[in-house]
């Protein structure tokens, strides 16, 4: 069976992700294979919009297949990372910039690739069972694929908070966030599909959903602005520290998970993003990062703990967050010249 279905069925182009066994991961072949279906796609007047889902109960799909890029990373080569990053940002741009409309199903698990795909439609639906988030910084990476434009975007300091803790959204929470647009119970999804490969009438998913439950995270929004509106990362912790309250321990808690580089440079790719709000803009300020990660970041270690040896007990290059200077920052952040993001394809 492939890893993948890609085809048109009546008015809609289609894409459904067949790994449900590896709570459908993407993986490099499954990212080229997208790409070639929206370039096809995007002319077809025989296609109104996209409609993109995902086989299990589990997963829409919970990050990319990173097995391949531990194996050669920690071999001493970086191109294969690099080449997976760099096609896999440019599918992002592709998929956000898509000139029709797309409705994505995000049920279970959507995380680091899976928001790359899923959560730049127009029509990203959200139901009882849907957990998003951006762990990235517990591997030694930052919210990528596009994410951490979501994150600029999002009400307040929000994406701060949700950048460098990882917190995982419902779907009340992802919807507030601007991770998703619309509710609808599962169980009513099918139909759903069924309308919108018939007719191409996206306006079928505004006329389905229904009211989102609640937003916890709305809740706590004077709080996470309060805490999370630190020019630096040190910033952010000095005032965690200092308050007395449960929202203060449980983000330090989440905090203390996580690579001290990458949190800080979240920190300051928020900031960056939110200066200039654009999808090509994030990634490029992403890509300087995660094309480093592997030589000069804590991903290939973040990789052992979490995925190889599962000991949960990473050794980051910094051993505290107050060890990370501005100029770490700077150096993960700054400008790649001639090896800059392209968006043209390569052989």
């Amino acid at each position: 069976m492939s890893d993948i279905d890609i085809r048109t069925s009546g008015r809609a182009g289609r894409i459904t992700l067949r790994r449900p066994q590896a709570l459908n991961a993407l993986t490099y072949r499954m990212i080229l294979d997208i790409e070639t279906a929206l370039d096809a796609w995007a002319g077809d007047d025989g296609v109104a919009m996209l409609v993109l889902d995902a086989e299990g109960d589990k997963a829409f799909c919970a990050g990319g297949d990173i097995a391949e890029m531990y194996a050669t990373g920690t071999a001493g080569d970086y191109s294969y990372g690099r080449k997976f990053w760099r096609d896999e940002y440019r599918v992002n741009a592709k998929m956000f910039e898509f000139p029709k409309p797309v409705a994505t199903f995000l049920q279970g698990f959507t995380m680091g690739g899976g928001v790359g795909i899923g959560c730049h439609g127009s029509h990203r639906i959200v139901g009882d069972t849907s957990r998003i988030a951006m762990p990235e910084c517990g591997i030694g990476l930052i919210p990528d694929v596009g994410g951490s434009l979501i994150l600029a975007r999002a009400p307040g300091h929000l994406g701060e908070y949700l950048g460098t803790t990882a917190h995982r959204m419902g779907p009340g929470d992802a919807i507030h966030a601007g991770f998703a647009d619309f509710f609808l119970p599962e169980d009513r999804w099918p139909d759903l599909i069924a309308e919108l490969q018939e007719t191409g009438d996206w306006r079928a998913v505004e006329r389905a959903a229904v009211p989102a439950p609640p937003s916890p995270l709305a809740a706590l929004a004077a709080e996470i602005d309060a805490h999370f509106a630190g020019k630096t990362l040190s910033d952010i912790l000095d005032g965690l520290e200092a308050a007395d309250t449960e929202f203060a321990a449980t983000a330090l808690k989440a905090l203390s998970r996580n690579s001290p580089l990458s949190m800080a440079c979240t920190v300051e790719l928020v900031h960056r993003v939110r200066a200039r709000p654009e999808i090509r803009v994030a990634l490029d300020h992403e890509y300087r990062f995660t094309s480093r990660s592997m030589e000069d970041g804590d991903f290939l270690e973040g990789i052992r703990a979490a995925i190889i040896d599962k000991d949960r007990s990473p050794r980051w290059r910094h051993a505290s967050p107050g060890e990370v200077s501005a100029q770490d920052v700077a150096d993960m952040m700054r400008p790649l010249a001639q090896e800059a993001l392209q968006w043209e394809k390569t052989p």
